[in-house]
């Protein structure tokens, strides 16, 4: 983990890792007492690193990511992203993927993704222009100007991925961002995934329920409990990143990982 940064210094990529510590979080409801989401929570995410986060659904996996992301504070506990603990400075670190695209209809893709840049004071004509590589480099070249309805599933998360990305944040946080594809075209993103973070490095947290997609884009993947979530369970995964889908599926040391997060899971 790296020093307190001075206020007001930009945060790298190559300098920016991710702490709780004793983490809790607590919700009121209306009616009935307090729900815990979160309690006891310890987690590092080593700059450069991908961790993966999987558990129950209601486990705190949400709450988590917008911990870190500084979209919400801690009721115990502390949240470090790059050595700065206060959450405009986490804000200012992290870019949040949620797990539907949000793509605006009335925009094309390259307007969509542009929106990143936009919302930093960018110029809409120089953001497309920004955004235009990397819809090259991501296999979206020949749809810069298609609206949000032509494209498909996959074609909208990689959009997105690359709003995302736009955001020019060090540590991105991923949410479930193949839960609403079906399954041939979530495999064929996991693949396209694995190989633009390899093309485009920052520290990730990702999210999902899918423990074969967490060990393979992950470089360790954190089991979390039932509600109140905690990590239960610390999988390494041994296998250099990027890794190639159709040979970790029968790769004897993910099957016994898997086996291990599943058995901690239940």
């Amino acid at each position: 983990m790296n020093a307190e940064a001075p206020p007001g210094e930009p945060l790298s990529a190559a300098g920016t890792g991710v702490a709780l510590s004793q983490v809790a979080r607590h919700y009121r409801r209306r009616r009935g007492g307090p729900v815990a989401a979160l309690e006891g929570l310890d987690l590092t995410v080593g700059s450069g690193e991908v961790v993966g986060v999987v558990g129950p659904s209601g486990c705190g996996k949400s709450t988590l990511l917008e911990l870190i992301a500084g979209l919400q504070a801690p009721d115990e506990g502390t949240v470090v992203v790059g050595g700065r603990a206060g959450e405009a400075d986490r804000r200012a670190a992290c870019a949040l993927m949620p797990q539907r695209d949000l793509l605006l209809p009335w925009r094309d893709a390259l307007g969509n993704a542009g929106l990143a840049l936009e919302a930093q004071g960018v110029g809409s004509r120089a953001a497309r222009r920004r955004a235009a590589p990397l819809f090259e480099r991501f296999g979206l070249g020949e749809f810069g100007t298609a609206r949000p309805a032509a494209l498909s599933g996959g074609m909208r998360q990689r959009v997105a991925f690359v709003r995302t990305l736009l955001a020019g944040r060090p540590v991105l946080l991923l949410d479930e961002p193949f839960a609403a594809l079906d399954a041939i075209t979530r495999t064929e993103m996991q693949q396209w995934l694995a190989d633009a973070l390899a093309a485009e490095p920052r520290t990730v947290v990702l999210v999902t329920h899918d423990v074969e997609e967490a060990l393979f884009l992950s470089d360790r993947v954190a089991v979390l409990s039932p509600r109140p979530g905690r990590v239960v369970t610390r999988l390494d995964v041994p296998l250099p990143r990027p890794r190639d889908r159709r040979a970790a599926v029968t790769d004897s040391q993910l099957a016994r990982l898997r086996a291990r997060a599943l058995e901690a899971l239940t």
